[in-house]
């Protein structure tokens, strides 16, 4: 049936957000496949196809013989997207509160990025640490309000991640880049992340295109420097 998620695409969904809910610790060994075929009361076949669509999304890395292993780290990795990254100092597990999504307008950007029109779909969302709710990161990301995005702020993210549902409309990060900068968070920003007027956050802008260089998605996002590292890539 049209729209109808396969078996091994519900269960990547299910392990994606019990990942990105911190119910495995980051870089712990996910159960065997014969226990989640007994979980999910399925096949082994299609629990290596629903762990092959973690791996493609940068959640999971399997290591031959050994198993397959958390990679997730606040977001979905991909080294392709810019020379610096944020990762999560600690390997703590974080949850994430969506704030709003809503219809916004930023003409700068649009015309930055070389677009005719300024509408966005905005969705801020905050991260959190599971084991004291301690806020480490805001973002707000504009996305385009293409088919499957356009409908967000009369629908909400329902169950599903940012990621996903880029990738349900098409939207797959090919290319991108960002810039880093220290910034001394805001009254509205101290509200959203707990914190006092002043305090320093590192602050990243992201955007990130597809292979054809259409527009994905920009990011703009406040992060803890007690909890996020920066990794540089070069060579």
């Amino acid at each position: 049936m049209t729209g109808v998620p396969l078996k091994h695409q519900r269960i990547s969904r299910i392990l994606a957000r019990e990942i990105r809910a911190g119910h495995y610790p980051a870089d712990g060994r996910l159960p065997g496949e014969h226990a989640l075929a007994q979980r999910f009361c399925v096949s082994r076949t299609t629990i290596r196809a629903a762990l092959a669509e973690l791996t493609e999304e940068g959640l999971i890395t399997t290591r031959t013989g050994k198993g397959s292993y958390i990679r997730f780290d606040g977001r979905p990795p991909d080294d392709r997207l810019g020379w610096a990254r944020p990762r999560v100092a600690h390997g703590a597990g974080t949850t994430v509160r969506t704030l709003a999504v809503r219809e916004a307008r930023d003409g700068a950007l649009a015309a930055e990025l070389g677009l005719e029109k300024d509408v966005f779909v905005c969705v801020e969302q905050t991260r959190e640490l599971v084991a004291d709710g301690t806020v480490v990161a805001y973002e707000r990301s504009l996305l385009p309000p293409v088919p499957g995005i356009r409908e967000l702020p009369a629908h909400g993210l329902g169950q599903d991640s940012l990621t996903e549902l880029l990738r349900s409309a098409g939207l797959r990060p090919d290319h991108g880049d960002q810039r880093v900068s220290g910034h001394p968070v805001d009254a509205h920003e101290a509200e959203l992340l707990r914190r006092a007027p002043g305090d320093w956050f590192l602050q990243t802008h992201r955007t990130t295109r597809a292979a054809d260089d259409s527009f994905v998605e920009h990011t703009v996002a406040l992060l803890d420097p007690a909890h996020f590292e920066l990794t540089l890539t070069f060579g």
